[in-house]
């Protein structure tokens, strides 16, 4: 997995890259999350993500759960067709906010 985030405004974008499992959801833990607690709106793009397994959707369901602690909007973005395929699966697209 790699990464790279854009600032502007008060939104930081995240763009997440490549594989999203148990390997790497710590590190993508670390990205995510101190933006959500710095109270930023918080977009990340999914749409260079190839796979994703059920760790990779915990950290959705994490970031999300914080962004509704913290009053601040977890948005995820342009979704590729496998991810979408696992949130689907998951039926969370009834509860994570999807643009």
């Amino acid at each position: 997995m790699s990464y790279k985030i854009i600032e502007e405004n008060n939104i930081s974008t995240v763009f997440l890259n490549g594989e999203i499992d148990m390997d790497v959801t710590d590190k993508a833990k670390e990205i995510i999350l101190p933006l959500i607690e710095a109270g930023k709106e918080v977009h990340i793009n999914l749409k260079d993500v190839e796979y994703m397994d059920s760790s990779g959707i915990s950290v959705l369901i994490e970031s999300h759960q914080m962004g509704q602690e913290k009053n601040t909007r977890v948005v995820l973005k342009e979704i590729s067709k496998s991810v979408l395929k696992v949130i689907m699966m998951a039926k969370l697209e009834q509860i994570l906010i999807i643009e």
